[in-house]
């Protein structure tokens, strides 16, 4: 495993412990779509194409 492959999995690591302190605190992920900043309910987070694609 290279370091990139270890950033991947961090990064992969971290956002899902990120979700998971949004839904434990019930606040929105704020997150820039098509250059405007939009909020994202945790309950609408299902997996990461919801955050990147929606």
């Amino acid at each position: 495993m290279d370091n990139s492959d270890k950033i991947i999995e961090g990064l992969e690591i971290a956002y899902k412990k990120l979700i998971e302190f949004k839904k434990y605190k019930k606040t929105p992920l704020i997150v820039s779509r098509d250059g405007k900043v939009i909020e994202i309910y945790p309950d609408q987070i299902t997996n990461r194409k919801n955050v990147y694609n929606s």
